[in-house]
């Protein structure tokens, strides 16, 4: 009776570490999901502010092109402001397609990347303790 007392308190001891290292494992793999996602996140911003700065630039240059090609100071700038306005009502409307469903794929796929990369090595992991 002592042994198998003995065994059960082994057991559960086991059954304890086990749950400690899953809950280690968890807390670690979503640390990584999060430090991932906030890091390309952070490295889009930079590059749509760079992307920004090249627009506003090519923009106040088209202008003026068109300013001096048309002869009046305003005409190129207002055709430039009207051809901004034009975009920013069709990307409104479309917002859903354009924008919405793309960004909520690309975060389900990254942050679903690494457990299939995961489900995989344990596959392999699997078949190779069976051979």
């Amino acid at each position: 009776m002592s042994e198998t007392l003995k065994k059960v308190e082994e057991l559960t001891d086991h059954v304890k570490d086990y749950i400690t290292t899953k809950v280690e494992i968890t807390k670690l793999r979503l640390a990584e999901k999060t430090s991932l996602t906030i890091g390309n996140i952070i490295a889009a911003l930079v590059v749509a502010v760079l992307f920004l700065f090249v627009i506003l630039f090519g923009s106040i240059a088209g202008a003026w092109a068109l300013s001096d090609w048309i002869g009046k100071n305003y005409a190129g700038f207002l055709i430039v402001a009207g051809f901004y306005f034009l975009m920013a009502i069709i990307v409104w409307f479309a917002r859903g397609k354009l924008i919405r469903f793309p960004v909520m794929n690309a975060i389900i796929k990254m942050l679903h990347k690494k457990d299939d990369e995961e489900q995989e090595r344990d596959e392999n992991d699997e078949e190779a303790t069976i051979n």
